[in-house]
């Protein structure tokens, strides 16, 4: 989905990645789905937290780039439940299967969109899209506000809560460096420009990784 920054098949790529997650949610969601029915939903979330995060980062990633809106936990349940033909009635019925979201793995997944969107500014920025830095640091702004209101909720959200302010303070930073040197540079050195903010060059790096 990085790739739909400053793309002219911006809405192809947003289809594509769509189709991908509903794969993932049938694929992979849906025989979960039916080997924990009828199970305590607690007893094996610790199996399945760290693929359903990055499930749910993958879902607010692509809401924000879809409407610039933030995918709600009802959005993510309702798609994590299936309706399924059922084995053990006669004739076969019917029957609602999900996988259980617990709120507190939907704020995790939330916290780790914000890595995302700083290197989507970055991405934007290098493709000589101005607007779209301010457009996340105002994003992160709400989003650790939101965050922050919650308090001390456990020692995975803080550390993830203290990633969620450094990306915003690089994206700031890099907000601040182009407004002021931004106007003086052409367009296609400005991802360089980006680069030389503190903390932004590895990031940039870290992504040109993953393209290659």
């Amino acid at each position: 989905m990085q790739r739909s920054s400053g793309s002219n098949k911006s809405d192809e790529v947003l289809d594509q990645a769509w189709q991908k997650i509903k794969g993932i949610q049938q694929q992979k969601f849906l025989p979960m789905a039916k080997e924990l029915h009828g199970e305590d939903p607690h007893q094996f979330l610790r199996a399945y937290s760290a693929g359903l995060q990055e499930y749910i980062e993958a879902v607010s990633f692509y809401h924000y780039l879809k409407s610039k809106t933030l995918v709600s936990l009802e959005q993510v349940q309702s798609d994590l439940t299936f309706t399924v033909q059922s084995d053990d009635t006669e004739p076969p019925q019917e029957k609602t299967i999900i996988v259980h979201v617990p709120p507190s793995e939907y704020m995790l997944g939330l916290a780790d969109l914000t890595g995302e969107l700083m290197r989507f500014a970055i991405n934007s920025v290098g493709s000589g899209n101005l607007d779209c830095p301010n457009d996340v640091c105002a994003y992160l702004r709400r989003m650790l506000g939101g965050f922050e209101s919650l308090g001390q909720v456990s020692r995975e959200m803080n550390r993830k809560v203290y990633t969620l302010r450094q990306s915003l303070q690089k994206v700031e930073a890099a907000c601040y460096t182009l407004q002021i040197r931004g106007s003086e540079i052409p367009k296609h050195m400005l991802k360089d420009v980006f680069r030389s903010v503190p903390g932004a060059e590895s990031s940039y790096m870290e992504e040109r990784d993953l393209d290659e």
